[in-house]
């Protein structure tokens, strides 16, 4: 692993950057790193000791961590219609992200809104290798996980619109895109709620495979989250219970470094001997692997992906993999990013995935500037339209409040005059009273 900057950070107890952490070449699985610093205190050289001394003691107990097998030549692979895939999907999650913004100052928009862009490359280098049967968990940065996963772009917007036509019938908005259609399990507005869920998804795979012998029952899960959450109680519970029953899951951090105001750094202690607060190295601990990988290349991230889901669909258990990206917004749209230096946003922005991938597509001769252009019309002319359908689209009936209320609407009560409430005439439409 290299460092793209010399202004590294430096240990724990001195200065902190602001300029990134390392950024790995290639995909990095978990290895001890020792600490370069010779100022280093007597006590903090005394508790490493301490610390290999407890680890060559368990050495022989501990099961050894399984390593990622990679196949660099079948992961170094792309088709030309791969290479159109990725282009357009990433530019597609840009486009309308950018659209967002317009729509939201426009007052089409309510609630908050937090954009994906500049993280594009972590949703399509993993969720294009999904199958349809596979299932994702999002956070409330989720509309780009969503078009990765194939839901339509129009009952994206429409759903953001607040209209009837949205995939959520305009009642999950922003941050609560759900389609069990596609496989997409939700999105969710407090860090961490996402990741059980997962879980769980991944524990009906193993169970209907295993307990009721249902060979079809290979699909994947992937939990999507930030930096922010890997210091959340359900993460680490949900690591230990994935490697316990060597669930078909795989954690992605999308470590963007900032979570919300809290830079990475200043929220996370580096793990022993390391000058960073790698999250990547958790996964180790709880029998996984655990990986590294640069969150701004997508051909990097699809390489990871694909091995990481290979093994999870053969029975080998979860993977950990931490995606070094940065979102180019500030947190949401009512954020007016003032927290970030503007040497930090520039160095990330020059890594741009977009025209990193146009630049490597062409080079290669997967794509044609004929066929970019082609391709970028397109997606320019499905947000349009996008737009247009979630305009013209109608708002929903009140009485749609009174829907998923309750699993038996007799949870709605008794009325004054006997009966249930929701069999009152007029219930449903929402002009029953309600006392």
């Amino acid at each position: 692993m290299t460092s793209t900057t010399t202004n590294t950070p430096l240990c724990r107890q001195h200065h902190r950057s602001t300029i990134p952490m390392q950024t790995p070449t290639a995909l990095s699985v978990n290895t001890p790193v020792t600490c370069g610093n010779r100022r280093a205190t007597r006590i903090q050289r005394r508790a490493l000791k301490v610390c290999a001394v407890a680890a060559d003691k368990v050495s022989s107990t501990v099961a050894e961590i399984p390593k990622v097998k990679t196949n660099k030549a079948k992961l170094g692979e792309m088709s030309p219609e791969t290479a159109k895939d990725i282009y357009r999907d990433m530019f597609l999650g840009r486009e309308f992200e950018e659209m967002c913004a317009q729509m939201y100052y426009r007052g089409k928009m309510f609630g908050f809104v937090h954009l994906y862009s500049g993280q594009e490359a972590v949703a399509t280098g993993v969720i294009r290798n999904l199958r349809k049967d596979d299932y994702i968990c999002s956070t409330y940065r989720d509309h780009v996980h969503a078009l990765s996963k194939n839901v339509p772009a129009k009952n994206i917007m429409a759903e953001l619109f607040g209209k009837k036509t949205g995939i959520c019938r305009g009642q999950g908005g922003s941050m609560h895109m759900f389609s069990a259609e596609h496989g997409l399990l939700g999105g969710f507005a407090f860090i961490g709620e996402g990741i059980p869920i997962g879980l769980g998804a991944a524990y009906k795979i193993k169970y209907k495979r295993e307990a009721l012998h249902d060979e079809k029952a290979d699909q994947v899960s992937v939990n999507f989250f930030g930096d922010g959450t890997a210091n959340n109680g359900q993460f680490y519970e949900c690591l230990n219970m994935a490697s316990l029953y060597k669930l078909p899951c795989i954690f992605v951090v999308e470590n963007n470094l900032w979570a919300i105001g809290m830079q990475h750094n200043r929220a996370t202690n580096p793990t022993a001997g390391d000058d960073s607060p790698y999250i990547y190295k958790k996964g180790p601990a709880f029998g996984m692997p655990g990986i590294l990988v640069d969150g701004m290349d997508v051909r990097k991230v699809r390489e990871v992906a694909i091995e990481a889901i290979e093994r999870a669909r053969r029975g080998d258990g979860p993977t950990l993999i931490e995606a070094q990206t940065y979102r180019f917004r500030g947190h949401s749209l009512a954020d007016p990013d003032e927290l970030r230096e503007k040497k930090e946003k520039d160095y990330w922005q020059a890594r741009d995935p977009i025209p990193q991938f146009r630049k490597y597509a062409l080079d290669s001769g997967l794509m044609s500037e004929a066929e970019v252009k082609e391709l970028e019309k397109s997606v320019i002319d499905e947000v349009e339209d996008a737009v247009k359908f979630a305009d013209e689209s109608p708002k929903p009936e009140k009485g749609q409040l009174l829907e998923n209320v309750f699993a038996d609407p007799k949870g709605f009560g008794v009325s004054p005059g006997g009966g249930y409430r929701y069999e009152q005439p007029g219930f449903s439409s929402g002009t029953a009273a309600v006392s």
